[in-house]
């Protein structure tokens, strides 16, 4: 059985916890990392502003969700806190929060971030508080682990994490089909279609807190081998009900979840959805059934669809280097123009960055590794396009010497 709380009052209950947070940050007049120049035909097109409804990004630069495995009960905690606030102070175009789950045993591991209770509204907001200082907006990716659930912290080594070591039993993990991801992951159970009802309903009442914490977007995960992916892909859903067989049967459950979270969401706020352009595998998702996907994902009210790949099958045969999935973000692009499309994945420089945006492949760039290996590269790149940005009213003394110096 699913495992959800209510969201009643959830909106009152998170001001009140928000308020007795114990810090202030004097706001910013023009967003950090934002471009001065008044003029935007002299400005490189990774810096150009992009309004999505009611929400604008300063830049097109992004930090993608990145899980850090180190809530607890699925609280975030000081560290998530310090992790978001080094990225805030240096002015990308907007902030994802890391998959986070909308049920307990939905976590990736016992330590992943969670949605499923209105205890973990107040550490959202207080992180939504500091992102919002600096005047960037604030996503956060509502997610389900599926089959790949109940497993160790990455720089543990990757193994099956038993109900004796904090983790769920097999009976708990779930899939669209009674297939293990590998001999390291459990040994799922089909979901019922009772539960794929409750689990649709646990993404709405995550979106319902994700609101009542003041974050401005929200991205269904459908990516990278977890619930939703698992039942888009034919190598792990065998199922014969309405919800397997057929590409339109596979796409049921994502456009159920995204269809439900688009009608509780605000209509002036964006919604993302992170699909896998390929399972890197033959007979598995592909591209072609991704633009399929897309279109009617488009329809439903998405705004932004976030390219990423792989993660589904053990077999899998990607041949890595920078950016080697922009190619699948362009191929949507050019299908459907008119919808807005990320890409992410071993981007690794400001030149790479800006010519992905200005050749039209994408609209947004997403980084994740490059932001843990350099907190400061929308300040670097700015630097490096000759672009002069806002920075931080604390940390402006240092801008001169950092553009004359490199």
């Amino acid at each position: 059985m699913v495992q959800t709380t209510p969201a009643s009052q959830a909106a009152s209950s998170s001001k009140d916890a928000g308020a007795k947070q114990p810090f202030y940050l004097p706001p910013q007049e023009v967003p950090t990392g934002a471009p001065l120049q008044s003029d935007l035909s002299i400005v490189p097109p990774l810096f150009h502003p992009l309004k999505i409804r009611g929400v604008t990004l300063h830049n097109r630069i992004v930090v993608s969700p990145m899980c850090m495995y180190s809530a607890d009960d699925g609280m975030l905690t000081e560290f998530h806190f310090a992790h978001h606030a080094q990225f805030a102070l240096r002015g990308p175009g907007a902030i994802f929060i890391e998959a986070t789950a909308v049920t307990p045993e939905g976590r990736i591991s016992p330590q992943d971030a969670g949605i499923w209770d209105d205890k973990h509204i107040a550490p959202i907001r207080r992180i939504a508080d500091l992102v919002h200082s600096q005047k960037i907006p604030l996503g956060i990716q509502l997610a389900h682990a599926g089959r790949k659930a109940s497993t160790s912290q990455p720089w543990r080594g990757y193994y099956r994490v038993t109900p004796e070591d904090g983790g769920w039993s097999d009976e708990q993990v779930v899939a669209p089909s009674a297939i293990a991801y590998d001999e390291k992951h459990a040994d799922p159970r089909e979901i019922t279609k009772e539960e794929i009802e409750e689990i649709e309903e646990a993404f709405v009442a995550a979106a319902k807190r994700a609101l009542a914490a003041g974050v401005d977007m929200v991205e269904v995960h459908g990516a990278h081998g977890y619930l939703i992916h698992s039942f888009l892909s034919p190598l792990s859903n065998l199922r014969t009900d309405e919800y397997g067989g057929s590409l339109e049967n596979r796409m049921r459950f994502a456009l159920e979840v995204t269809e439900k979270v688009r009608a509780v969401w605000p209509s002036d706020k964006p919604v993302f959805f992170r699909v896998s352009g390929t399972d890197w595998a033959p007979g598995g998702w592909d591209i072609e059934q991704t633009i399929e996907l897309a279109r009617r994902l488009q329809r439903l009210g998405v705004d932004v669809l976030d390219v990423s790949s792989g993660g589904n099958t053990p077999q899998q045969k990607i041949k890595v280097g920078p950016g080697y999935q922009v190619p699948l973000a362009e191929k949507v692009k050019q299908a459907i123009p008119d919808l807005l499309v990320s890409t992410v994945g071993l981007i690794l420089n400001p030149h790479q960055a800006n010519e992905i945006i200005a050749s039209g492949k994408a609209d947004l760039v997403m980084l994740a590794r490059e932001f843990l290996r350099d907190p400061n590269f929308v300040l670097r790149a700015a630097r490096d396009l000759g672009v002069d940005v806002q920075w931080p009213n604390q940390y402006h003394r240092a801008k001169d010497a950092f553009y004359k110096h490199p």
